[in-house]
């Protein structure tokens, strides 16, 4: 009895191991056709696999390094809660700026709670009319905003206003740093450079090969004979007209400077003047209210004045009404005679 359960049992093992056999060729014959309709190769090796790297804002993402910078950026706006339809409206602006002179600012969350601190210490601690006090400045730092909506809704007007004075800043210094490297070819010894170009065998930058083409157009008979009137002045006068258009130039960058910094100070008053109109208009509503009411006071006592003022005028009306119905009261028989009393006086005035 116990072979044969034995016997049983074996057959039955054999029997699963056979089918799981079966099983294991199916679906590696049904993985081979995988590969091979996708051309790819069971022999992988992972020293091919592209890097990856985990994503600062979460480390749940691995990334591949070369679209780590693009993940990142839609990965922030994710975790500072924009949604994707604010997200598809937005653009990267630094195309806008490049390969141009337009001077940009770029802020980060640190720099703009500088400059709200900063301003906040500027400000005056009590409530004044006009100004921002320190009470209407954000004292927590916030993320930087990536639309109007949440620059409106995350920052007060005067933090508003305190990055807006510090961009100016920003960008006018920028401007003064360009306008002084770009003066320095002014004060240059172009023979002394070009001699020292020499010397080193360097490349040559433009502003020294455009000098070597003037000197070299000077030097052509064609150009002495055609310029005469250079040719005959004097080294002084030469000299003289090179410091009058070098000072010409620098005249018009200073008149330019000028303009820029009037133009700024408009701004930021014409900014402190809607200030001052917004707060202006607030008490003036204020004042309405109250002058309406002192208004309807003044109607009231002067139309009970101007009543008291007609009572002896409706009086006498009412008697010339009385005298008037006593006279035509009267009968037509009297009326009668004292006409014939009148006609026969005027006839007495006549005769005599």
């Amino acid at each position: 009895m116990t072979e044969s359960l034995e016997t049983q049992t074996i057959q039955d093992r054999l029997k699963r191991l056979q089918e799981l056999t079966e099983f294991t060729e199916n679906c590696k014959k049904q993985l081979d056709d995988i590969f091979e309709t996708l051309g790819w190769s069971q022999d992988y090796k992972g020293s091919n696999q592209e890097p990856m790297e985990e994503c600062p804002f979460d480390p749940n993402h691995r990334v591949p390094v070369r679209t780590m910078e693009k993940h990142k950026a839609s990965c922030q706006l994710r975790h500072m809660n924009y949604t994707p339809e604010e997200q598809a409206e937005m653009y990267d602006s630094s195309v806008c700026y490049e390969n141009t002179n337009i001077r940009s600012f770029i802020m980060d969350k640190a720099t703009q709670h500088q400059a709200i601190l900063q301003a906040r210490a500027a400000a005056p601690l009590m409530r004044m009319e006009g100004v921002f006090w320190q009470g209407q400045y954000s004292g927590q730092p916030v993320e930087v905003p990536q639309n109007h909506k949440r620059s409106v809704c995350d920052l007060t007007v005067a933090d508003r206003l305190a990055l807006y004075d510090h961009v100016i800043t920003a960008t006018s210094q920028q401007r003064d740093q360009a306008a002084s490297s770009s003066n320095d070819d002014l004060y240059v010894d172009l023979v002394a450079k070009l001699k020292k170009g020499d010397e080193q065998n360097e490349p040559k930058s433009h502003l020294e090969l455009m000098a070597e083409m003037r000197d070299y157009k000077r030097r052509r008979q064609s150009y002495r004979a055609k310029n005469v009137h250079i040719t005959k002045k004097s080294y002084t006068e030469v000299i003289r007209e090179v410091i009058k258009v070098h000072s010409g130039e620098l005249a018009r960058q200073w008149r330019e400077e000028e303009r820029e910094e009037e133009e700024e100070e408009r701004e930021e008053e014409e900014a402190r003047r809607a200030v001052r109109s917004s707060q202006r208009r607030r008490s003036d509503d204020r004042r309405s209210a109250s002058s309406e009411s002192h208004l309807s006071q003044s109607r009231e006592r002067h139309s009970s004045h101007s009543r008291h003022q007609r009572s002896p005028e409706h009086s006498h009306d009412r008697e010339s009404k009385r005298k008037k119905r006593k006279r035509d009261s009267r009968s037509p028989d009297d009326r009668h005679h004292n006409r014939k009393k009148k006609k026969k006086k005027k006839r007495d005035e006549k005769e005599k």
